[in-house]
């Protein structure tokens, strides 16, 4: 590590370990409103110098914390300071990474030290500067050493999970278990991902001394190459193996090349994206049973396309996501599917949130000749014929009462 690069790390780190203490004078306090997906009472608990509200329009200094996750199973925050009143223009940004082996209250210390390390720039320009006091801790020689250990697993990241479930009644059991295995490699150009994955489950009930039993298995693999090609343009390939008896395959390979645009550069991702994908690829299916169409396997050709759109801004967040897909040998065998999430703060306290998704299906081509058993219907162990799938929630919060409160009770 170069002499600057370490001088620069031990001041960005030890900076986070500053003390702000209040004299006895009087003071104007600096009011602070946070968003983000975290412990807040935390936040308000060990940064008690600051008046925390819960009113953006009513705040000094406004924070958004946006995170996302990491090649390495971490997660990524980045840290948007904004001054209003009489900090304006004074807007400051901040990263903190955790790795996936911190533990929660280790994950949310490292963040208030972060966002104290931010507050630092608007404490010195108010009139608490001359209160506080703070001090470099120096960098010790384990930590230099453990600065240069090299990556030995070449950025691959690897995971095994498996969960079971079993339940008994008088005249019904259900059991259900998954294993699988992932591994993902991420670059700043590639990202290769693995997925294996093995689940069975079977339902069991008697009425009037007749037995019931349904099945389902599914057995996966799949696997992609993603290549970023510039700022905006990525390419790649996807492919997979799959047994799945909810869906009638026996056994089902598909290999789909795709290309993908997003209108911002990759950089903004954290705060918009608009992103266009177009995949095409082939199909080989073969059926546990002859499908509606009279077919034991087939050879088909699938091609989709692919719209996302996602902004994360002080006043809300918005989702959505459009795919429209068809087979090429037939293009009436098409899905159009639709689902977005929308909240927005309107005014003040004042919060609207709607989420909707929509499927138009007319693809169901593994679908099995004959009637599907009652059972199976109940329990949903087997696909059944449908032209289309919606649903629809909607939600409106609105908060009052005192913007100023920084006491934390958990009692009961």
């Amino acid at each position: 590590m170069a002499y600057t690069d370490r001088v620069r790390k031990i001041i960005f780190h030890t900076l986070a370990y500053l003390v702000p203490l209040l004299g006895t004078s009087q003071v104007n306090s600096i009011s602070l409103y946070t968003e983000c997906s975290c412990d807040r009472n935390f936040i308000r608990q060990e940064i008690p110098y600051v008046d925390h509200v819960r009113d953006q329009a009513l705040a000094d200094i406004q924070l958004f914390i946006f995170d996302i996750g990491m090649a390495n199973g971490g997660r990524s925050y980045t840290l948007n300071f904004t001054g209003k009143n009489q900090f304006d223009p004074i807007n400051t940004e901040l990263v903190y990474e955790t790795t996936p082996n911190m533990t929660k209250d280790e994950i949310r210390q490292g963040l208030v030290r972060k966002i104290e390390l931010g507050l630092l720039g608007y404490l010195v320009h108010s009139d608490m500067a001359d209160s506080i006091a703070f001090e470099i801790q120096q960098q010790t020689e384990k930590e230099d050493i453990a600065n240069e250990i090299q990556d030995v697993w070449g950025n691959w990241i690897f995971e095994v999970y498996g969960k079971g479930r079993f339940e008994k009644e008088t005249s019904r059991s259900n059991f259900y278990y998954e294993v699988g295995f992932e591994g993902d490699k991420v670059t700043e150009n590639w990202r290769i991902r693995t997925d294996l994955e093995l689940n069975q489950s079977g339902s069991m009930f008697k009425r009037d001394g007749d037995e019931f039993k349904s099945e389902r298995e599914k057995y996966a693999f799949q696997g992609s190459i993603v290549r970023s090609v510039s700022n905006h343009w990525s390419t790649g390939v996807f492919s997979g193996v799959k047994h799945d008896t909810y869906n009638n395959q026996d056994f089902s390979f598909n290999v789909r090349p795709a290309i993908e645009y997003n209108i911002f550069p990759y950089s903004e991702v954290l705060r918009r994206e608009i992103t266009f994908a177009y995949r095409i690829g082939y199909i080989r299916n073969s059926y546990l049973e002859t499908t509606i169409f009279g077919k034991e396997q087939e050879n088909l050709f699938n091609q989709s396309l692919d719209m996302e759109i996602r902004f994360r801004q002080p006043w809300g967040d918005i989702s959505a996501n459009l795919e429209a897909s068809a087979f090429l040998h037939d293009f009436t065998r098409n899905r159009l599917e639709f689902d977005s999430n929308i909240s927005v703060r309107v005014y003040k306290g004042l919060a609207v949130r709607l989420s909707t998704n929509l499927e138009l299906i007319r693809d169901q081509l593994t679908l099995p000749a004959g009637d599907a058993s009652i059972e199976d219907v109940l329990l949903k162990q087997r696909q059944i014929a449908t032209d289309f799938e919606t649903g629809f929630a909607v939600g409106v919060s609105y908060t009052f009462g005192a913007a100023f409160n920084n006491i934390i009770n958990t009692r009961l």
